[in-house]
């Protein structure tokens, strides 16, 4: 099999390229904001705060605990109801009404125009000046929003495949036990990429190697489906191999054993351990910054545990993520070089970091 051409260098360095894919592709897929959890969304009457791809996106929780999203813009004059810069952390509250600071135009929690004062007697009709509107939906625990919401295809068929592998980890069932922020000087592609291939862990991640041989050996016919096997007495993703820590409930003998992974295209990668799962949130920002949000999720009584300490998952995460960043940050440089065209997929990549095949289709304005 020969070598494949991969996406050309425009793709990775030139701001125009990136300023297309974020309108063409990424402004129209269900993007992932991190665990209802985390966002402070799990009780009635809260507000969350999100920035996501440049745009400022309030999360509500309703009476009943239901979910909306709105872009944050106040439909009188354009102020931002929740002031909120570009590349904010998210912010939450408990809130009954979602009011404007500037000339207190006032909204439900679920963006129907409530009051907009001095308006009596116009014609401003509440049905025609609510929110403007983002898809929102949950997903094993993941806030999903869609920030086109009139093309927004099921969010069921964008985790459908993570759906079926992954289905005994009961993710929407745990909860975070340590989390980790990176900010990382490399286009959003080049993170996906790497994760998608094992190619480089036998040179990039020495440990990891010698936890999970297969990955040594440059990944080739590793079956995520059933999972790898790690070495002889290792069955978790800690720097020994072996924890305190339970297994999951719900996992079959192979998936006590084994590590799974997947890619939710376009920015949730979640690594799976008996004990544990990583989930990393991936927020491009711009055509070479990124910036990632690690979170290791644990069942709920293991967190609970006065004993609880996730630094023995931690300590290789950390280790391993930092590694991963460094070289993709090296790969960013050199794509940077006037002498670098495009890359190549070896056969035994071509399958799995080939992001070609999700993101050609798109900027065409067509589905695969």
């Amino acid at each position: 099999m020969s070598l494949e051409p991969a996406l050309p260098r425009a793709s990775y360095v030139d701001p125009a390229a990136w300023e297309h894919e974020r309108e063409r592709v990424l402004l129209r897929e269900w993007t992932c904001v991190g665990r209802r959890a985390d966002l402070g969304l799990g009780e009635a009457r809260r507000l969350a705060v999100v920035d996501v791809l440049g745009e400022s996106v309030l999360l509500t929780s309703d009476e009943e605990r239901t979910l909306h999203a709105a872009y944050n813009v106040c439909r009188h004059r354009g102020s931002q109801i929740v002031p909120a810069p570009p590349d904010s952390p998210p912010a939450c509250a408990e809130v009954g009404a979602l009011r404007c600071p500037y000339h207190s135009w006032t909204y439900g929690l679920d963006g129907r125009l409530l009051r907009a004062p001095h308006t009596e007697d116009g014609d401003v009709d509440p049905d025609a000046f609510g929110l403007h509107p983002v898809g929102v939906g949950e997903w094993a625990g993941f806030v999903f929003v869609h920030l086109t919401p009139a093309d927004a295809e099921p969010l069921a068929d964008s985790v459908a495949r993570a759906t079926r592998t992954l289905a005994n980890y009961g993710l929407g069932d745990l909860v975070t036990g340590l989390r980790f922020d990176y900010e990382v000087a490399a286009n959003w592609k080049v993170v996906a990429e790497n994760y998608n291939e094992c190619y480089h862990c036998g040179p990039v991640h020495p440990e990891l190697s010698r936890l999970v041989p297969a990955f040594g050996s440059g990944g080739s016919g590793l079956d995520w489906d059933d999972g790898v096997p790690h070495r002889e007495g290792a069955w978790t993703f800690t720097l020994s191999g072996t924890t305190d820590r339970a297994p999951l409930p719900g996992l079959d003998e192979a998936e006590r054993t084994r590590h799974k992974g997947e890619l939710v295209y376009p920015n949730l990668l979640l690594s799976c351990s008996a004990d544990h799962v990583a989930a990393y949130v991936v927020r491009p920002r711009s055509v070479d910054r990124t910036s990632i949000e690690c979170l290791l999720l644990f069942a709920a009584d293991a967190v609970a545990d006065p004993a609880f300490d996730p630094s023995d998952a931690g300590d290789l995460w950390d280790l391993v993520n930092r590694q991963d960043w460094a070289i993709c940050e090296s790969v960013q440089r050199g794509m940077s070089s006037r002498a670098y065209t495009h890359g190549w997929y070896a056969p035994m990549e071509d399958d799995s970091a080939d992001i070609r095949r999700w993101l050609l289709p798109r900027l065409e304005g067509r589905r695969p």
